[in-house]
């Protein structure tokens, strides 16, 4: 078990992150009712939600990230995704009146939403937020290391430590995660989607 550098309180219980793999995707209310009717037939055409949000900047805009098993999304496949997503909205009309659908790839500073996320970045910076504090303390920057067990590693600084420590987050306390913009981030994201392009049947990054 990695060394949190913190005082954890446990219940004795294995939490099932098959469970809780979707609490960030998108959260209670019309963001999860459309993330239970979409999921499905995204994934019926090789694609993944990374994110649905509603009402964040207008009040009526139904932002879905998505992206490919591998990581990639084209311009392509954002429009195929949209109107695929928008046959289906239009059938099951699960958001009254009047919106618009934003359908777009997650992005290079991108937000982590799932315990796979978090291990495919793993060595590049993120900044995490949770529900309630641990060793008090919200809000936590540092370099990923990966998920053990019902928890998000991050290697950060700790008041008290001379050296960056590793920390174990709980995954269901996470309100919000997402990469750090940086000049390696970018080389990498590139590369990634230059690998893939080039070899579709490459497996996935942390995979």
């Amino acid at each position: 078990m990695a060394s949190t550098g913190l005082d954890r309180k446990t219940d004795g219980k294995t939490v099932d992150l098959a469970q809780l793999d979707t609490h960030l995707v998108a959260p209670t209310g019309v963001a999860r009712k459309v993330f239970d009717l979409l999921r499905g037939p995204a994934d019926g055409i090789g694609f993944e939600i990374v994110r649905i949000r509603f009402g964040l900047q207008d009040g009526h805009t139904l932002q879905i990230m998505a992206e490919r098993a591998d990581g990639t999304m084209s311009v392509e496949d954002c429009e195929e995704l949209s109107r695929t997503l928008s046959a289906v909205l239009d059938v099951e009309d699960p958001i009254p009146g009047e919106y618009n659908l934003e359908v777009s790839s997650a992005g290079i500073d991108r937000p982590l939403t799932r315990p796979k996320d978090f291990e495919r970045w793993q060595g590049f910076e993120a900044k995490i937020e949770l529900t309630e504090a641990v060793g008090g303390r919200k809000r936590f920057r540092g370099l990923l290391q990966g998920v053990e067990d019902d928890e998000v590693l991050v290697e950060s600084d700790v008041e008290g430590f001379s050296e960056p420590q590793v920390l174990g987050l709980p995954f269901q306390k996470v309100s919000e995660a997402k990469l750090v913009m940086s000049d390696d981030l970018i080389r990498e994201s590139l590369k990634r989607q230059g690998r893939a392009a080039n070899d579709p049947d490459a497996p996935s990054d942390g995979e």
